[in-house]
């Protein structure tokens, strides 16, 4: 390209600008621009003329550069001035590109732009580059940062727009105290806040639950004449929804005399996040009735109401609604939808919504997990999750969550402990340091994991290394414990959290008793429900009772579980009696075995347990006609028995087998040798059971 003058350059960078801009016709044209410009100001001394040029045209050349030019262009361009005397816009050019850096949360290239400030003298003499630095390393997560420009900033250039984005960088960092010291150092440096400061500001105050300043601000807004302004009323509406402070936040919306659909979604989503459905669905029916259309954020808001309350008719037609006004293809409304149909237990539409996302992301995800997980579907909950490996989706703390009780149900100890070393890798999982509610919840979940697949040894690392616990966390040990026989150990661990100072609850009992009765100890457990309520407070449930009576017929002390479930001052029901019947047939007393049937059959004539264990009793007794009028009576009330399952996980997955299934692509292969096993079983006597 030939040389030119700096007039005639200026005149051909506007050409060069409006015919990108106009007909965006190709790159080169202004990234030869940028590199023409990059070299006159290189040379010094055209300064003025750049000056001048900005100011005919700064609006289009502004445009064209920053919105149309790759980051990586404009940021090179901005720190590549090496002259002792910068131009007068080049300030425009690096604020700028800190905007592009705080958008793709550039912290590097920031940071060389902060430093070509500080040593222009820039930073000194432009507030709006302070604003811009703050907002910057905030969006980049570096709030100590952020701080340290404020704080070496002239008290000039501390402005309210400096403080705006201070306080919602401590906000948005998750750090709402700060954020609230903040504002108060903005009020006594004398700087009065906008518009602009107070959403951030509520939220913040929301998050710690500061009512009280809250109600201080919201008499701040009102002096200050802003309480009718949409956005500001938004998020005091929204703050006293939080608080459940009704009567203040309908009253502050009736006064709103412009009501747009943020506000209004402020009101639905406010009542649903606080459990008053009834309350959301009626502002849901006045904002129809005002002719107000519903957005994605109000449809997102309503599903979420039809979720918790299970209604899968009105979910529906919120699904219909959806595709009329086209948010079926917005995220996350689809999220929202599949959790509303998971929560109804409908997950098979819940995975054909999932399956037709073009977009989906982690909550898409957790929630088409969370379906799956809570229709018991635990193998298809794990398949999604290898899908979602092999995609490349980043988990988090409700993946983890959610995908660990599955492999607690079936027992997919390998899963579980890969599980385990994702989140060590990941730093889920930090040795010496405090966890959090919802990582106390997730590790909670892996120790359970490792207990329900009998791996003991890896639960209790999981619990030792624990810095804080829980009630739950020394019931799952207690429960997995004594689920697997190991008494001794689980009556350990009872001792050992009451002497940490935690009290007992109603799930340890059941934990305790579970143990002494897989463990044998009959007085011990005996004991224990009778000081439950004398000295722990706990009033023995029928879970209790169950554990006793269970306990007393595992030991073979059938007459005094039979006078237990007879003399309990509890309300008896089948699972008591089922209890006593598996002891009968276990012990081959047959009569006490028809006596807790004829309770059984009473009380739950459906279940196809109470006639088999009912069968097998007759069986072990040689009463085989009784066992054909069983087979009988299933017959008539139309009983039908559920099919045998099992599975084992192997190194390519869970292998699923079902009785009477020949679905297994082995299949061919298993059955032979398993009928040949069956064979040689029976030619030492055994006899199959119903």
């Amino acid at each position: 390209m030939r040389k030119t003058s700096s007039l005639s350059f200026l005149s051909y960078g506007t050409r060069a600008t409006s015919c990108y801009w106009s007909t965006n016709l190709t790159a080169q044209l202004v990234e030869a621009f940028v590199k023409n410009f990059k070299r006159l100001v290189s040379q010094g001394g055209l300064f003025l003329a750049l000056a001048s040029g900005f100011g005919i045209h700064g609006h289009m050349l502004k445009r064209t550069i920053f919105s149309k030019t790759p980051t990586s262009t404009l940021l090179n361009f901005s720190t590549s001035s090496s002259s002792a005397n910068p131009p007068y816009n080049i300030t425009t050019c690096i604020i700028a590109s800190l905007q592009q850096c705080a958008i793709d949360k550039n912290l590097k290239k920031g940071q060389q732009l902060h430093a070509q400030l500080l040593i222009t003298g820039i930073s000194s003499s432009s507030p709006s580059s302070t604003t811009s630095l703050i907002n910057m390393y905030a969006k980049c997560n570096q709030m100590n940062q952020a701080l340290l420009v404020l704080n070496r900033t002239a008290d000039y250039a501390r402005n309210v727009f400096a403080y705006n984005a201070l306080i919602s960088g401590f906000v948005l960092n998750g750090l709402p105290q700060d954020g609230l010291g903040a504002y108060e150092e903005m009020r006594q440096a004398g700087v009065l806040p906008d518009k602009y400061t107070f959403p951030c500001l509520i939220k913040g105050l929301c998050e710690v639950m500061e009512v009280f300043q809250v109600k201080k601000i919201h008499g701040l807004v009102r002096k200050l004449g802003l309480d009718l302004d949409m956005y500001v009323g938004s998020s005091l509406v929204s703050s006293y929804l939080k608080s459940e402070l009704m009567k203040e936040a309908r009253e502050l919306f009736d006064e709103i005399p412009d009501r747009d659909v943020v506000l209004w979604n402020s009101m639905v989503n406010g009542y649903a996040q606080i459990g008053r459905f009834d309350e959301a669905l009626g502002v849901c029916r006045e904002m129809s009735q005002e002719g107000v259309l519903m957005s994605k954020f109000t449809v997102s808001g309503v599903l979420s109401v039809f979720a918790v309350r299970g209604d899968f008719d009105n979910g529906r037609l919120v699904h219909g609604f959806m595709i009329k006004m086209g948010f079926d293809s917005c995220v996350s409304v689809c999220n929202a939808l599949i959790d509303m149909y998971g929560k109804c237990r409908c997950a098979v539409d819940a995975l054909e919504i999932f399956e037709t996302m073009n977009e989906k992301d982690i909550f898409s995800w957790n929630s088409i997990l969370s379906a799956n997980e809570l229709c018991s579907d635990h193998d298809g909950t794990l398949r999604l999750f290898d899908r979602m490996l092999g995609d490349g989706v980043q988990l988090d703390l409700v993946t983890i969550t959610t995908i660990l009780p599955a492999c607690s149900h079936l027992a997919a100890l390998v899963h579980g402990r890969e599980i385990h070393g994702y989140m060590i890798v990941n730093g889920f999982v930090k040795d010496g340091e405090s966890e959090n509610m919802y990582s106390l919840q997730t590790i909670n979940a892996l120790m359970d994991m490792y207990a329900k697949c009998g791996s003991m040894r890896d639960a209790g690392m999981v619990f030792y290394n624990m810095s804080n616990r829980d009630t739950a966390s020394w019931n799952i040990m207690i429960m997995g414990y004594g689920m697997h026989g190991y008494g001794n150990e689980a009556l350990y661990m009872f001792s050992d959290m009451c002497k940490s100072g935690l009290k007992p609850n109603e799930i340890t009992f059941v934990g305790v008793l579970l143990a002494c009765s897989h463990a044998g100890f009959i007085s011990q457990g005996i004991k224990f429900l009778g000081e439950m309520e004398l000295k722990h407070g706990v009033v023995p449930t029928i879970q209790h009772y169950t554990c006793v009576i269970d306990m007393l017929g595992r030991a073979g002390q059938l007459e005094e579980a039979y006078r237990l479930a007879v003399t309990m001052p509890i309300q008896t029901n089948p699972v008591v009696w089922r209890a006593l019947l598996a002891a009968c047939q276990l012990y081959g007393n047959v009569d006490l075995a028809e006596i807790a049937a004829q309770k059984v059959f009473e009380l739950n004539p459906a279940h196809c347990g109470n006639y088999v264990l009912m069968s097998n009793t007759y069986v072990a007794a040689g009463r085989y006609q009784e066992v054909l009028d069983i087979r009988h009576t299933m017959r008539q009330q139309d009983v039908k028995k559920t099919p045998g399952c099992s599975w084992i996980e192997l190194k390519n997955g869970i292998n699923t087998f079902i009785n009477g299934d020949r679905n297994h692509p082995e299949a061919r292969l298993i059955y032979p040798e398993l009928h040949l096993l069956a064979a040689h079983i029976r030619e030492h006597g055994y006899v199959p059971l119903l």
